[in-house]
């Protein structure tokens, strides 16, 4: 347990220590407000992302989808972009921690302001859930920030789009519910939109949805089998979920290769 850095020690938020990928990345995270748990890692498990890209994460909290989606994609080059200082510093010692100051870099600022437009092969988030916040009961001032956006989810996703390069793709994981704001959102301005559910386990509605759309294609939706996170007979996981989490698989969502017409 440690005091995160930046700022001072005797006022910074503790912390302690976790992993990912089945230890092969660390994560030192706030005792108290927002953790990242499963979310941040079946974020990463949706990006494939060709040699040479450039991505960029609004909202990177300590840096848990991050961090998996560089161990991921080792020839690719992160940008992140957190408006909580100190949360930003924190993913900044966890890039350290984790020796990729090379391929990523953390800037403190709103992302939806600081993105620019046309800089990014990839753009992807996990959002604060909530945009209205009479919808839930109050949280804790620690965890605000992650849970309720001065934003609306479409302002987000407007954002990427802006972001990206022609064909590139953004991708986000969300609440099930708010899959109408989101196709609405891409609407006109990006196709070959993939939807797969995240269910908790068998039969029950999905809780999650991850959603990739490449700017500027015409290609149809497509709506995936979902991803079944809790097993049966008393197994935690079900195998597909453990290997996402494990970070030795990823999720197929048929992402869009470089000259085929979309």
């Amino acid at each position: 347990m440690s005091a995160a850095p930046g700022g001072d020690r005797d006022e910074a938020p503790q912390t302690d220590r976790t992993t990912l990928h089945d230890g092969r990345v660390a994560l030192d995270q706030p005792l108290r407000g927002y953790r990242a748990g499963l979310d941040a890692v079946v974020l990463a498990a949706a990006l494939k992302l060709p040699a040479g890209s450039q991505a960029c994460e609004f909202g990177c909290g300590a840096g848990a989808a991050l961090l998996c989606a560089a161990r991921l994609n080792p020839e690719v080059r992160f940008r992140a972009i957190e408006k909580d200082a100190g949360m930003a510093a924190l993913a900044v010692h966890n890039v350290q921690l984790n020796g990729l100051e090379a391929r990523i870099r953390i800037e403190t600022g709103d992302a939806l302001e600081l993105a620019g437009a046309q800089t990014c092969d990839a753009v992807f988030f996990n959002p604060p859930f909530f945009d209205d916040e009479s919808a839930l009961r109050p949280p804790s001032p620690e965890r605000r920030a992650a849970w309720i956006s001065e934003a609306p989810l479409a302002d987000w996703i407007s954002a990427g789009l802006k972001a990206l390069r022609p064909r590139g793709e953004l991708v986000l994981i969300h609440r099930a519910d708010r899959l109408g704001t989101i196709l609405t959102a891409l609407e006109g301005r990006a196709g070959n939109v993939a939807v797969l559910p995240v269910h908790s386990r068998e039969g029950d509605p999905a809780k999650r949805i991850v959603v990739s759309a490449v700017k500027a294609s015409k290609a149809p939706l497509r709506v995936f089998s979902g991803l079944v996170v809790h097993g049966g007979d008393g197994r935690r996981f079900t195998d597909a979920a453990s290997a996402i989490f494990t970070g030795d698989a990823r999720l197929d969502l048929d992402p869009p290769v470089k000259g085929r017409r979309s």
